[in-house]
């Protein structure tokens, strides 16, 4: 049994009624800005991306679309895919959806492409560790996952299958098919994947909003996600988790 920082599974209803709303929703905003503008990095480093945003740069080669839009319309068609797994977004996933293709698109305009490789290379890093952190500030404001990942926690409970398992195979999948799109596989594509899960497990626990609940909790080894944070529902202190 290990002590972890608890990240609390709230329904929407919850979420908005947990308290510290206007620090939390900062917080959310900020992050999300903060997430786009990381994405833009690593595009302008030309060294790779991650496999959501190989997908979505394969896909904006095709149609005419910006590729902040193609995001944006990607994360509203993932969105509709929560309807069968019977998840209900909070205010961070829809805010998620919209914010994060319009910051990407800024950075963009933004951001040029440097020539050197030292320079893509620490533009390229610096891109990855904004995202953790970015990652840290959204999610640790409690107020919902984004599409993306809560259509993979969606279907690992739905399945019953692991979340390493269900993450991996989504993302291998929108990996090979952006790839097959033309989107752009490299050195950052491989360090994205080794280095994104500790950076997301550094910076949760320490930008999680404490919501006045209990700040750590007894967790067994199921209770815990890939990103080391206790996921609990705090019924006593909310109420029923049923709205």
């Amino acid at each position: 049994m290990r002590r972890h920082v608890a990240l609390a599974n709230l329904t929407p209803r919850q979420q908005l009624r947990a308290g510290r709303l206007p620090r939390r929703l900062v917080q959310l905003l900020g992050g999300l800005v903060l997430y786009g503008v990381s994405m833009a990095m690593m595009i302008r480093s030309t060294l790779g991306l991650d496999p959501w945003d190989v997908f979505h740069a394969g896909i904006a080669t095709h149609v005419p679309l910006t590729f902040g839009q193609v995001t944006i319309v990607v994360g509203a068609l993932v969105l509709l895919l929560w309807v069968p797994l019977r998840q209900w977004p909070g205010l961070g996933t829809v805010a998620n959806v919209v914010v994060i293709g319009l910051a990407a698109d800024a950075g963009l305009a933004l951001i040029g492409s440097p020539e050197a490789l030292w320079a893509r290379v620490l533009l390229l890093g610096s891109g990855i560790v904004l995202n953790g952190i970015a990652g840290g500030l959204y999610i640790g404001s409690q107020l919902g996952p984004g599409p993306r990942d809560g259509l993979m926690t969606g279907f690992a409970r739905r399945s019953g299958l692991s979340i390493r398992l269900v993450r991996t195979s989504i993302e291998l999948v929108v990996l090979l098919v952006g790839w097959l799109l033309g989107g752009p596989v490299g050195l950052g594509t491989v360090l994205y994947a080794v280095s994104i899960g500790p950076l997301v497990q550094f910076f949760l626990p320490r930008l999680t909003v404490d919501l006045g609940l209990d700040d750590h909790v007894e967790a067994s080894p199921s209770d815990v996600t890939e990103e080391g944070v206790a996921v609990v529902t705090p019924t006593s202190a909310l109420g029923s988790t049923t709205s």
